[in-house]
């Protein structure tokens, strides 16, 4: 067969290129996508295809464009493959040929009888334009290619050969060795499954001229908070090994390797043994699942008819049911065209319905499931205005194919109090007709009920979900205002109404004895009943303090505005974030900036608020006769309340820190601390230990933990290199965290740190047009990303209102297996 070759255009490019434009040519190189024009062939080599055999071989080509014998670290390279290619098991042995003598990639006979290339070359030009040729006719024959280290800046006017490698180094990349951390993002790829995710190691880090994230599958990232990576730094996202399908072949680039002494690390070969085994075909790999353009994002529903709620309501949460259909609901706010009633004085204050609808795959059709009358309608406004009440979460019973059966949390108008302004939220069980996708709304049993003061406006939770054991997590907000307190901790007692409190956030998230700002873990029983399962925060029998102060409900309390949890049921981790208070900046007074949080938590604990926030950093407290006036920093290690709105313990359990918090400075704020261990809150002291997310606007929205499931036989499910990452996103779509992150079991349930991030904002679409405003996402039975968009106004929905689906598009692993060198492994 006759293959296309590289065209001539290198050679004349490299004659009009001014000195000058040498010098920066590698900063201001091609995107890695770029392809050539179509062009005349310079070479009619016919490769065999695909290249190599069952008697695998590698060639390693070590030209240089400078003059001068091989370098030592060229020499080191060729002898750790060569011992790469004699170890490990039997079928994972090969052989291994070094040259610099680049006419072998005119030689279509030898070449072909290659299954992988390694370049250890030096910068420039080490091809002529017939032998670049040569290596491109064997790529799309299907062969292998890794390129280390400063293979980076070898051909450095060809934009094919910038596709290969992936990306060109940047000029003010750092020339000496530095220890640094390496996150190993990829836990599947031969290359990195075996290594340390976070990987401690000496080399020369490169930077890139144009970051290729995006259009490469990274596999590894290098931290940059650890070294000292210069001018020309990447930032947070600052890739150093990846791979991807190019041209036919398969490619796998590092930019480690830079040193001699990394070719005997262990780990180092590790890595280099794993892209050989990938390239020459050895054993398959994804190199597609962080391609952006390897993801679909659909819209789902429709624009409402002029009116009607017909589609959405104001969208408010969704579950997936096994066989497909989503199930999602509104809030209970209006159409933007109707009235809102907000005079306590009229019966119908703030009545709204709560719907919900079904989205059947099969058909693409929505049905409206039904409504349930709200308190939750009251539009905008101030705090004294307006509500975020009404139908809050949803949840499908671990039986729900043969009972129907569907959760709802939610504030029925019915049980409104206008004169004390007091209401009542409920979770009910509620039946389902699976044929017609409508709710029975007289098969209500009510599981769980509690008082939740309605005077003044918000943090109303809502979100729902199970773990393995038939357990039901339900999160309630702190039901408090933001006001009265500066933005900092919601514990001023002063303000009631008919003596009950609506900015002391301690008569509700810091009491033991009160359902709100909690998360509850009850288990329902088939007749409507709960009952409360062992390892629960409190058993609701405590004698402490003489007894009668605590709910045997509640595994975690001292949460403000949880909208979103999500449990794990692989490994029965429940995952939850949290909205923060409002002020913008850190006081030395007062305590911290808001901060929006979440949190990986393995048992029943104390999250802090409104005490303490992220790692256990303290609040002031305040307390009457005089509220504007701060007292002492509260301990988060020993806790108390001492609020006059408390009826439940004043001793409180010890505060867990969190896992991610973040400010509008940025992310994981933290202070130098005193001997008391407060931290001093000065602004120009802080360090951000999470430089991937920042806030400003901001409301967190946990998302689910995606497991792979090898079973299935969708077409668009993600693919396994997600598996076991974290989704954390937040309502807006700036700086704002859309990420999926790694966490290290060993200290996730104490507050460690994620270990690993991936920017998934160019996988489900930030913007205008794409999903600008993340109210919920879980992922389905298909294993596709399902996705509300609020919409662009507040309670109410509009034309953006919407459920969304993101698929992946991408493929299996490569190379197929009938194209593995020695059959499936």
């Amino acid at each position: 067969m006759r293959l296309r070759g590289l065209s001539t255009r290198r050679q004349t490019w490299v004659a009009t290129v001014t000195a000058g434009f040498v010098a920066a040519g590698l900063m201001s190189a091609p995107a890695a996508d770029a392809r050539p024009a179509p062009e005349p062939p310079l070479t009619t080599m016919s490769v065999k295809s695909p290249p190599g055999g069952a008697n695998v071989r590698v060639l390693i080509f070590y030209g240089s464009a400078a003059a001068g014998d091989e370098s030592p670290l060229v020499n080191a390279g060729i002898g750790a493959i060569e011992k790469i290619g004699l170890s490990g098991p039997a079928d994972q042995r090969f052989k291994v040929e070094a040259t610099n003598d680049a006419s072998v990639f005119t030689n279509e006979t030898k070449l072909g009888r290659f299954n992988s290339v390694v370049f250890l070359t030096g910068g420039g030009d080490v091809l002529d334009p017939e032998q670049e040729a040569g290596l491109e006719a064997y790529m799309e024959a299907g062969g292998g290619f890794v390129g280390v280290h400063d293979a980076a800046r070898a051909e450095p006017y060809s934009d094919w050969f910038t596709g290969l490698v992936g990306a060109r180094p940047a000029a003010g990349s750092p020339t000496t060795v530095q220890r640094a951390v390496v996150e190993v993002g990829d836990r599947r790829h031969p290359a990195t499954r075996e290594l340390p995710v976070q990987w401690k190691r000496p080399d020369k880090w490169l930077n890139w001229a144009r970051n290729p994230s995006g259009s490469v599958h990274t596999v590894a990232r290098v931290r940059e908070s650890t070294y000292q990576p210069g001018a020309g730094a990447n930032g947070w996202d600052h890739p150093v090994s990846w791979c991807r399908d190019y041209d036919g072949g398969r490619s796998f680039y590092t930019g480690m390797g830079g040193t001699v002494s990394s070719y005997d690390e262990t780990d180092f070969r590790t890595h280099l043994r794993g892209a050989l085994l990938w390239t020459t075909r050895l054993s398959q790999a994804d190199c597609k699942a962080t391609i952006n353009g390897n993801y679909k994002a659909e819209r789902l529903t429709q624009p409402n008819q002029p009116g009607q709620n017909d589609q959405i309501g104001e969208p408010h949460g969704l579950v997936t049911a096994p066989d497909g259909r989503v199930l999602y609901i509104g809030r209970g706010g209006a159409d933007s065209s109707q009235p809102v009633i907000t005079d306590w004085n009229n019966p119908d204050i703030g009545k709204g319905k709560g719907e919900i609808h079904v989205y059947d795959p099969k058909t693409k059709k929505v049905t409206l499931a039904g409504a349930l009358t709200v308190f939750g309608n009251k539009g905008g406004g101030d705090e004294l205005i307006k509500v975020e009440e009404g139908l809050l979460g949803i949840e499908l019973d671990p039986r729900f194919e043969e009972n129907g059966w569907v959760y709802l949390h939610y504030t029925p108008h019915s049980r409104l109090d206008r004169d004390k302004r007091m209401a009542e939220r409920r979770v009910s069980r509620f039946t389902l007709d699976l044929a017609t996708d409508k709710l029975d709304l007289g098969s209500e049993k009510v599981l769980l009920k509690w008082p939740v003061q309605v005077h003044s406006c918000c943090h109303a939770g809502g979100g729902m979900a199970w773990d393995s054991k038939g357990n039901l997590y339900i999160a309630t907000g702190d039901n408090n205002s933001s006001g009265f307190s500066g933005g900092y901790s919601g514990n001023n007692p002063e303000p009631h109404y008919k003596g009950v409190s609506f900015a002391d956030a301690r008569r509700t998230a810091g009491n033991t004895n009160n359902l709100n700002g909690k998360i509850l873990r009850i288990h329902p029983e088939p007749d409507g009943t709960y009952t409360l399962p062992e390892g629960n925060l409190f058993t609701g029998r405590e004698t402490d303090e003489g007894g009668g102060k605590t709910r045997g409900e509640i595994y975690v309390m001292g949460v403000r505005n949880p909208a979103r949890i999500s449990v794990d049921q692989r490994t029965d981790v429940l995952y939850a974030g949290w909205v923060g208070p409002d002020a913008s900046a850190p006081s030395t007074t007062w305590g911290p900036a808001k901060y929006d949080t979440f949190a990986v938590i393995t048992k029943a604990s104390n999250r802090g608020w409104p005490y303490c926030m992220g790692n256990k950093q303290p609040y002031r407290d305040r307390n009457l006769p005089d509220p504007t006036k701060p007292l002492g920093w509260y301990d988060c290690d020993h806790p108390k309340n001492e609020s006059p709105n408390n009826d439940g313990l004043v001793n409180l359990p010890p505060v867990t820190g969190n896992n991610i918090w973040y400010s509008p400075q940025g992310g994981a704020p933290d202070f130098p601390r005193d001997a008391n261990g407060v931290p001093s809150y000065k602004q120009e002291e802080a360090t951000y230990a999470l430089p991937w997310l920042k806030g400003g606007g901001q409301a967190a929205m946990n998302g689910p933990v995606y497991r792979y499931d090898a079973a299935s036989t969708s077409g668009t499910k993600w693919p396994a290199y997600w598996d076991g990452k974290w989704f954390v996103g937040d309502f807006y779509d700036a700086d704002q965290p859309r990420n999926a992150v790694i966490t290290d079991p060993k200290t996730h349930g104490d507050g460690g740190l994620p270990v690993h991030s991936e920017s998934l904002k160019k996988i489900v679409p930030v913007g205008n047009d794409g999903i600008k405003n993340l109210m919920d996402w879980k992922f389905g039975p298909d294993g596709a990303l399902y996705v509300l968009d609020y919409g662009r106004g507040f309670f109410t929905s509009d034309a953006k209102s919407a459920l969304w689906r993101v698929t992946y598009t991408g493929g299996g692993p490569t190379p197929a297996a009938d194209q593995l060198a020695r059959g499936a492994q």
